[in-house]
């Protein structure tokens, strides 16, 4: 067994090899906090989610680091315009973003760290920056010298002549434009902290290799985060970290965007759909497998279309695990997974094979149950719940028990109780062979969004 990943570093899929045998460990860039999450937000949490599932499912012991970014330029103007402090929008925001992946069914972070509770680390990597010479102070600020490392720009392709390096405002001092904030200085009135070149505040960049050596150690396996964020983010991130001494990340993986109408999909542009409006007018593991089933380096063009889709599809998949549970009572998933289905996730966790295996089992569990082979569907629907568990999607599973189940189960009850009022009157129709009626109930029920199914035990409802 070999699990293979694409790594942007070296532009292929490559055999992934820990540096600790039986160990995995991750680092994933997590959120800026300075609004609420749209569903591209939580995309990369919930892509990482499955890839930290499926090695864990493999016999690694993972250790999973997920940062927060508490404090950037976005964050203190909001705070300015609100009239509120800055650490209070943060820290509204960190939230909306758990409750987000708690919703969606991803896992809690083995660590968590906040970019503000890191400010030591910072220190002491800005100040061996500089004793190597590849940092600078100017005015407050302390900037990395891009020349002073000759491996800049590999990641993300790019010529240092033509680099235009984002800068922000206060940023003065520079010994070259290209030069990037490790640290900035101080502004009236805005948060900082004391450092041996003045007051100020952490740089984006700085933040997370400061985090990943203090979690991690010098070297780890995987870093991961959005496409978006090669450059200039994780190009910094890893000249600052390679020029301090690390040997910092092995491999990197970045997930693709949710788009609309073309675009990256973002607060800026005015085209977000936060999470927390989602979950209201869809069932969350249903945005979980709309999110999570296309392959984490695939784009996704949202639509209202496409997730209706996913809800049927998903639907059918819960229908034959609820005709199978009926029939025989709870069953346990099995053991392993079917092997086409390992070998779809082993391929850099090739979810959209993965799932085709999925949909293929239960249709052979259909036919069982058509058949009326009760060991052949039992035995199915354990294949099925196995598969399902590595993808967070197990709707029998604990995981997705109780979460806004309670309120549904009240109402398919008194829709059952309604429905089956209706099939009566279609059985007796039946019975006294006035078909025309008979197929008229069927039809007018149909067109309310339910199919009726006639098997030997009675006919039977479920939502279309």
């Amino acid at each position: 067994m070999t699990i293979r990943l694409y790594d942007t570093s070296a532009r292929q899929i490559r055999d992934f090899s820990p540096l600790r045998p039986g160990c995995v460990s991750i680092y994933l860039c997590g959120a800026t906090v300075q609004a609420a999450p749209h569903i591209g937000h939580i995309r990369s949490g919930l892509n990482f989610d499955i890839m930290r599932r499926w090695f864990t499912y493999r016999g690694y012991d993972v250790t999973f680091v997920r940062n927060v970014t508490d404090i950037d330029d976005k964050i203190i103007a909001k705070a300015a315009d609100q009239g509120r402090p800055w650490w209070s929008i943060g820290y509204e925001n960190e939230c909306a973003f758990n409750t987000g992946y708690d919703v969606l069914g991803c896992l809690r972070p083995t660590v968590e760290p906040r970019a503000t509770g890191h400010v030591p680390e910072m220190i002491e990597m800005m100040r061996g920056l500089i004793e190597r010479g590849h940092a600078y102070a100017a005015d407050g600020n302390v900037y990395f010298d891009v020349r002073s490392f000759p491996g800049y720009l590999e990641l993300s392709n790019q010529e240092l002549d033509n680099l235009l390096q984002p800068s922000g405002e206060g940023e003065t001092g520079k010994r070259d434009p290209r030069d990037f904030a490790m640290w900035k200085a101080a502004k009236p009135g805005e948060p900082s902290w004391e450092t041996p070149w003045g007051r100020g505040r952490p740089g984006w960049h700085l933040e997370c290799s400061a985090m990943a050596h203090k979690y991690l150690g010098e070297a780890f396996d995987i870093h991961g985060g959005g496409l978006d964020l090669i450059f200039p983010h994780h190009e910094n991130e890893i000249a600052q970290a390679k020029a301090f001494g690390d040997d910092f990340a092995s491999y990197w993986a970045h997930n693709a965007w949710v788009t609309m109408s073309g675009e990256k999909m973002s607060k800026s542009l005015g085209n977000s759909v936060l999470v927390a409006e989602m979950v209201k007018h869809w069932r969350p593991i249903v945005l979980r497998y709309y999110l999570g089933t296309p392959h984490y380096r695939s784009m996704i063009e949202y639509s209202e279309e496409a997730l209706r889709e996913a809800e049927s599809a998903f639907a059918r998949i819960e229908g034959f695990m609820q005709r199978v549970v009926e029939l025989a009572g709870p069953v346990e998933p099995a053991v392993e997974v079917p092997p086409a289905f390992a070998e779809a996730m082993d391929d850099d966790f090739g979810v959209p094979q993965a799932l085709a295996v999925v949909h293929t089992t239960v249709r052979q569990g259909n036919s069982a149950l058509t058949a009326d082979d009760k060991d052949g569907a039992v035995a199915r629907l354990a294949e099925v719940r196995a598969m399902l568990g590595v993808l967070g999607l197990d709707p029998l599973s604990e995981q997705w028990a109780g979460t806004g189940t309670e309120r549904s189960e009240d109402l398919h009850g008194v829709v059952d109780s309604l429905v089956r009022m209706v099939l009566e009157q279609r059985e007796a129709a039946r019975g006294r062979k006035d078909w025309a009626t008979a197929d008229t109930i069927r039809d007018q029920l149909q067109q309310t969004g339910l199919t009726i199914e006639d098997t030997p035990s009675g006919p039977r409802w479920s939502l279309s």
